[in-house]
C-alpha cells in the first residue's frame, strides 16, 4: 500500500488525548506519516468526546466542516472515534454522510486494519461493539517527551445521574501493576520524567478485580500500591494522577500519597457540588463533610498541597441555597482551579429524564461568579510566591509565545521564564518569582 498521511484531531478529556497519541503510534508503525494539516492528510480522524454537551457540539461542527474537503478530495478517509462514535454508532453516517468509519472506545486499536479495508473497499464501517482489552493494545508513545500519560485503567462503575461516561466507557477494567510499571521503564528510558496516571475513576484501580475475587475488604487502596510501584522505577522524577473520587480516597491511599516522594503535592478532586441535596441526587456517593475530610487529611499530611476540582452548576433542582453551599465549599477549600460546567442532559444517562429546570441564564451567572471567585483567590494565593524560589519541571518552549519557555511546579503552578542555554527539557531548576497573574509565575532560572 502506498505511504498514506494522517491527522488526528483530539476533543475532551486527557483519556482522549492519550488514545490519540497511541493511535498516532500504531499508525506511524505501519509506516503511515503524520499530515501537517487537515486538508493534506488522506486520512483524517476525530477522537471525539460525549461528557458535555459543548464538546459534543464543537466536534459535530467541525467534522461536518469537513464535507467540503471531502467534495474537493473525494478519496479521503473521515474516521470519527472515541465516546461519541460509541454513543451515536451508526447515527453519525445519516447525521454525517460524508464520513467514512466510526469506532467506539474499545475498538480504537483496530484503526489501522479498518482504514486499510476502508482504503481498499471504498465502503463505509461502523465498529462500536465492546469487550475487547484494549488498554494493553495502546501503550505505544512518542518518545522524548518530559510527561507521559500511561492509561491504568478504563470505564467507571460510579453511575452518577448525570455522566455519560459508564456507557460509553464501559465498567472499570484495571491493568496489572507490572505491566503499568514496564511501560513507565520505557517512557522513562526513552527521555520522559514525570509520569501521570490516568483512569476515569483512578483511586477505584484494582477494586473491581479484588470484588470479584471475594477480597475486598475496604480498608486497601491497590492504587496506593501502584502509586508505590511507579514511585520505585529508577528515573521517575515526578508522579502526578487524575481523576481520583472521594469515596475511595481512604487511609491507606492517604498514607500512599503522604508518603511517596515523587507523588506530587497537588491533587485534582471532583467535588460536582457542596449541597448535599445536590450531591445525593447526582448520586456522587458522599456528604459535603466526607468530601471536607478527605481535603483536611491531606492538607494535614501535606500542608503545601494544593487542589483543583469539577464543579456542575445549574444541575436539575439546584437552587440559590445549593449553589451558595457550592461556592462556599471552594472558598473552604481554597481551590486553585477549576473546571466549572454548566449542566446539560446526557441522553442515555438517570438525569436525562429529569426536567433541566435552570434557566440557561441563571446557569450562564452562577458559572460566572465561580469563575470571578477563583480568578480572586488565586491571584491572592499566587502573591504569596512572589520574591520566593520554587523548584521547575521544564518543559519547554511555551505554546503561546515562542520567546519564554515553561515549566511546573510539583504543586503544578505553570511557570514562564526566558531561555537558558544551560537548561533543557526535563531538567529540574529553581526560580525566583518576581512577577504573577491568576494563571502562572513569572521569574528567571537561578540554579
Amino acid at each position: 500500500m502506498r505511504d498514506i498521511t494522517f491527522h488526528i484531531r483530539t476533543y475532551g478529556c486527557q483519556m482522549n488525548e492519550r488514545d490519540s497519541e497511541a493511535l498516532g503510534c500504531l499508525l506511524e508503525e505501519r509506516g503511515w506519516t503524520p499530515a501537517g494539516s487537515e486538508e493534506s492528510a488522506d486520512v483524517l480522524l476525530f477522537n471525539t468526546c460525549s461528557v458535555r454537551d459543548q464538546a459534543e457540539r464543537k466536534a459535530v461542527g467541525k467534522i461536518g466542516f469537513m464535507k467540503k474537503v471531502k467534495k474537493n478530495k473525494p478519496d479521503i478517509v473521515i474516521g470519527v472515534l472515541g465516546c461519541m462514535a460509541q454513543n451515536k454508532g451508526a447515527d453519525l453516517l445519516k447525521q454525517l454522510p460524508h464520513v467514512d468509519l466510526v469506532v467506539g472506545t474499545d475498538r480504537i486499536h483496530e484503526l489501522p486494519a479498518l482504514i486499510e479495508r476502508v482504503l481498499e473497499e471504498r465502503g463505509k464501517i461502523v465498529r462500536t461493539d465492546t469487550g475487547a482489552e484494549v488498554l494493553g493494545a495502546l501503550s505505544q508513545h512518542h518518545h522524548g517527551r518530559v510527561t507521559s500519560f500511561v492509561s491504568v485503567m478504563r470505564g467507571c462503575d460510579q453511575f452518577c445521574a448525570y455522566c455519560i461516561v459508564p456507557y460509553v466507557r464501559g465498567r472499570e477494567k484495571s491493568r496489572p501493576i507490572d505491566d503499568i510499571v514496564a511501560e513507565v521503564r520505557h517512557v522513562v528510558e526513552n527521555g520522559t520524567k514525570e509520569i501521570f496516571l490516568l483512569g476515569q475513576n483512578v483511586t477505584a484501580y484494582g477494586l473491581a478485580e479484588l470484588r470479584a475475587t471475594g477480597g475486598l475488604t475496604g480498608a486497601e487502596s491497590p492504587f496506593g500500591d501502584l502509586l508505590r510501584a511507579v514511585n520505585d522505577v529508577h528515573g521517575v522524577e515526578r508522579v502526578r494522577f487524575t481523576s481520583p473520587h472521594p469515596k475511595y480516597m481512604n487511609e491507606a491511599f492517604i498514607d500512599s500519597v503522604a508518603s511517596l516522594p515523587k507523588v506530587c503535592e497537588a491533587f485534582h478532586v471532583p467535588m460536582q457540588s457542596g449541597s448535599d441535596r445536590m450531591l445525593k441526587a447526582m448520586r456522587r456517593g458522599y456528604t459535603a463533610a466526607d468530601y471536607m475530610s478527605r481535603i483536611q487529611t491531606l492538607k494535614e499530611r501535606l500542608p503545601h498541597a494544593t487542589f483543583s476540582t469539577d464543579v456542575i452548576v445549574g444541575f436539575p433542582g439546584e437552587t440559590e441555597e445549593d449553589f451558595n453551599a457550592t461556592r462556599q465549599a471552594m472558598e473552604t477549600v481554597g481551590f486553585d482551579m477549576a473546571y466549572i460546567f454548566k449542566y446539560s442532559p446526557r441522553v442515555g444517562t438517570r438525569a436525562a429524564d429529569w426536567a433541566d429546570d435552570v434557566p440557561t441564564e441563571v446557569k450562564e451567572q452562577r458559572n460566572q461568579t465561580l469563575l470571578a471567585d477563583l480568578e480572586k483567590r488565586t491571584t491572592r494565593t499566587n502573591k504569596a510566591y512572589l520574591n520566593t524560589c520554587v523548584e521547575v519541571l521544564v518543559e519547554g518552549e511555551s505554546k503561546r509565545n515562542a520567546a519564554t519557555w515553561t515549566g511546573r511546579t510539583r504543586t503544578n503552578k505553570v511557570c514562564i521564564f526566558p531561555p537558558s542555554a544551560d537548561v533543557k527539557p526535563g531538567d529540574v531548576v529553581t526560580m525566583r518569582v518576581d512577577r504573577v497573574t491568576a494563571n502562572s509565575l513569572f521569574g528567571e532560572i537561578t540554579v
